[in-house]
């Protein structure tokens, strides 16, 4: 009854670096459900006060339980390398395996549920703030895949605000952010030098504005007030299904198979972007592992093959189409690609996930092969989402960007 997963890499879209900068490594098929959280479990982007646990797990479907290892490794700002050794921004050491795992309970899917969890005994903690990525290695020291997270010091004060664009042009499509930096720890040198921000919307790092410089210097205080610089198309509310009752009727399910898996038929989407906005409360993307009659959904919540469906307008025809959120971190590759069906007359794409909640949205890509995240959700002023300012000072002769404060809001809230 068990699905087979092959040991098979995909394809990855980029190299790991690229001019430098690193990237993030996408994860093979065998590999599912990464969640990588903080204090914070809703979350998928961690970002931490320095001192705070760290927590990544992660679902590996081949059966082999199989050894895997980690590695920290410190960015710049700009995700280049820093000059910081490990001992510098490391207490104890890493490339140690990961030790805590267990096996699925009762599932038609058998997968190995791994967990891990810094500090712990042999990584101490993490003794600077900035970037950071965490890489997964096999046995074989291959990359298997990495994921960014952020650590934090409290120094500074970072107010944000979101209006509608000051761009006419705009005016119902978009969402401008407004930051104002104070702090009485430190004294800010030539800060349109040394000062550096990144603006996140829906903890989504590939669509963030990055390095906005200050317009306005008022003693400590930094105002940033642009036109458009700092503006975001607005998107719309995600879409969302439920599974957790695998064997029933469920939100957004229109019907239910079991082959050797349970298969999910969601109703069939429409494109959304020349329809009015209809307020719809989600997780901007994000998702929930959950199972009922479980005690411990972790290792208890089977897999089940997704189908998605979307009814195209004509625009839409001959376009690359992706099914998008946070379950796959926002990547555009195959496993979540859409395929127009002709006797359908729809295009479509099934997904292997774990039972729970998830809000997804379907998203384009141009000739270019650029994402145009609202071509078919439509971009909305009064949609709700979460916006997140990060502010990193490298102070004159420094020798790595220090993340100096963190600042959140909701568009609803301004």
């Amino acid at each position: 009854m068990t699905q087979s997963i092959k040991h098979s890499f995909l394809f990855i879209l980029f190299p790991f670096l690229i001019f430098g900068q690193a990237l993030e490594v996408v994860p093979p098929d065998y590999i599912k459900t990464v969640v990588f959280t903080g204090k914070t479990p809703e979350s998928q982007l961690p970002i931490l006060k320095l001192g705070d646990r760290i927590i990544l797990t992660f679902d590996a479907l081949n059966g082999d339980e199989d050894d895997f290892y980690y590695k920290i490794e410190h960015y710049n700002f700009d995700w280049t390398p820093s000059n910081l050794t490990k001992a510098e921004y490391m207490n104890g050491y890493d490339n140690n395996r990961l030790r805590h795992y267990e096996n699925s309970f009762n599932t038609y899917q058998i997968y190995s549920n791994y967990k891990l969890t810094i500090p712990n005994e042999r990584t101490r903690g993490l003794r600077v703030s900035g970037n950071y990525m965490l890489e997964i290695y096999n046995d074989y020291d291959e990359l298997v895949f990495s994921r960014k997270f952020m650590i934090y010091e409290n120094l500074a004060n970072v107010g944000v605000n979101v209006i509608r664009s000051r761009d006419v042009k705009f005016y119902d499509e978009k969402q401008t952010v407004d930051i104002n930096i104070n702090t009485s720890n430190l004294s800010f040198n030539n800060p349109t030098e040394t000062v550096k921000t990144i603006i996140v919307q829906n903890n989504n790092l590939n669509t963030s504005i990055n390095n906005l410089k200050p317009q306005y210097t008022l003693g400590n205080q930094l105002i940033y007030k642009y036109r458009s610089e700092s503006s975001f198309w607005g998107g719309n509310e995600y879409l969302a299904f439920e599974n957790k009752n695998i064997k029933g009727a469920n939100v957004a399910i229109e019907y239910i198979e079991l082959n050797d898996l349970y298969n999910n038929y969601l109703y069939t989407n429409v494109a959304r972007a020349n329809r009015p906005y209809t307020y719809n409360p989600d997780i901007n993307g994000n998702f929930v592992i959950t199972a009922i009659d479980t005690e411990n959904p972790t290792i208890e919540a089977d897999y089940v093959w997704v189908h998605f469906s979307l009814l195209p307008e004509d625009y839409l025809l001959d376009k690359s189409i992706y099914v998008y959120g946070n379950f796959n971190n926002y990547e555009l590759t195959e496993l979540n690609r859409m395929y127009y069906n002709d006797a359908r007359g729809v295009y479509e794409t099934q997904i292997l996930l774990k039972q729970g909640f998830y809000s997804y949205k379907y998203v384009m890509t141009d000739e270019n092969n650029n994402l145009v995240e609202g071509a078919i959700s439509g971009n909305f002023d009064e949609t709700e989402n979460n916006y997140k300012v990060l502010v990193y000072y490298t102070d004159l002769g420094a020798r790595y960007d220090r993340l100096i404060g963190v600042g959140e809001t909701n568009s609803i809230n301004n």
